[in-house]
């Protein structure tokens, strides 16, 4: 439904975005994932009609909105410091847009009752939003946002100020709501678990350009190049000689990167039928499996193991053959 066309943005003369195209269905969570600086937000803000393009188109199901200030284009917009009104009570906030929009008082309750139901929060309408923890602040920010019914709901990292724990926990509800009420929805984050909790596609950003766009599954297995791999999470990028060798063998048929996968890199202890043996530098507890941090000669890796492994020990790898994948560069 919503269809971003060829769109660019500058400030100042310096180019932040450079040609867009991005295409959300009716539905669809869509994560624009990147860092700093990658351009993502004013992505985010420039859908919304706050900034202004100096090129390309926004519309909706066909209906060109470039030109179309921010209230008249339907859109939710749920910010990461929540941008609560302070003088107005939980209800005062999530009904505000819904008072502007003249809808009839007894409507506007009901909206509001069943809106706060909706995010967690029954009864708080009368809360003073400044007894409010961070995430039942953020609670109450989506919630203003989702009672007009948008046709669309951006976020602008709306959950990067709250601890790990917490930011985990909504994250997971935010999904739930969004999928239960068919809300299409853009969500911008840096943070690469949040975008595989959330998104049915990822779009990673750089340098105001999308460099991938897909499925979790299919960006994560093909990232394309080794920025993407890197802002995807991957950690084991090997720069391959020109016969396509590397200090753990041949990964290759030519000089270029390499993403090695360390879910598709078995540890044994022993040599048993073969590997490639390497040392442990360093080990990290997590869960049910142990990050190890191995180094083959000149090269260094971190790959998943079941079983832990004392520093300094050592260890063979088996690299299995879907566990090496081209990438087309280094940036």
């Amino acid at each position: 439904m919503l269809q971003v066309t060829g769109l660019s943005v500058a400030f100042d003369g310096v180019e932040v975005l450079a040609g867009i195209d991005l295409e959300v269905d009716e539905g669809e969570i869509v994560v624009l994932l990147g860092p700093s600086g990658c351009g993502k937000s004013t992505l985010l803000r420039t859908i919304a009609g706050l900034e202004t393009p100096t090129a390309g188109r926004v519309a909706w199901a066909g209906l060109d909105l470039t030109a179309t200030p921010p209230h008249g284009r339907d859109f939710g917009l749920v910010f990461q410091d929540h941008a609560l009104f302070p003088h107005l009570d939980v209800a005062g906030n999530v009904s505000f847009g819904l008072e502007v929009a003249g809808m009839p008082p007894d409507q506007l309750a009901h909206r509001v009752e069943r809106t706060l139901e909706l995010v967690g929060l029954a009864g708080f309408g009368q809360r003073s939003v400044d007894t409010l923890s961070g995430g039942e602040a953020q609670r109450v920010a989506l919630a203003r946002s989702l009672a007009p019914g948008p046709r669309l709901l951006m976020l602008d990292e709306p959950l990067g100020a709250l601890d790990r724990s917490l930011r985990d926990r909504l994250i997971g509800e935010l999904g739930t709501l969004l999928r239960r009420l068919g809300q299409a929805a853009v969500h911008v984050t840096h943070d690469h678990d949040e975008a595989f909790a959330l998104a049915d596609r990822i779009a990673v950003l750089g340098d105001g350009r999308i460099r991938r766009i897909g499925t979790p599954a299919e960006v994560w297995a093909d990232p394309g190049t080794a920025y993407v791999a890197r802002c995807l999470g991957h950690d084991n990028i090997i720069d391959l000689d020109a016969s396509g060798r590397c200090a753990l063998g041949r990964l290759g048929d030519a000089a270029g990167a390499v993403l090695l996968r360390a879910d598709r890199v078995r540890v044994d202890p022993s040599r048993g039928d073969g590997g490639v043996a390497a040392v442990v530098a360093g080990s990290v507890f997590r869960g049910d499996r142990s990050v190890l941090r191995l180094t083959v000669g000149d090269e260094e890796i971190l790959v998943s193991s079941e079983a832990p492994a004392d520093v300094g020990s050592a260890v063979w790898l088996t690299i299995g053959p879907d566990a090496v994948v081209p990438l087309g560069g280094v940036s």
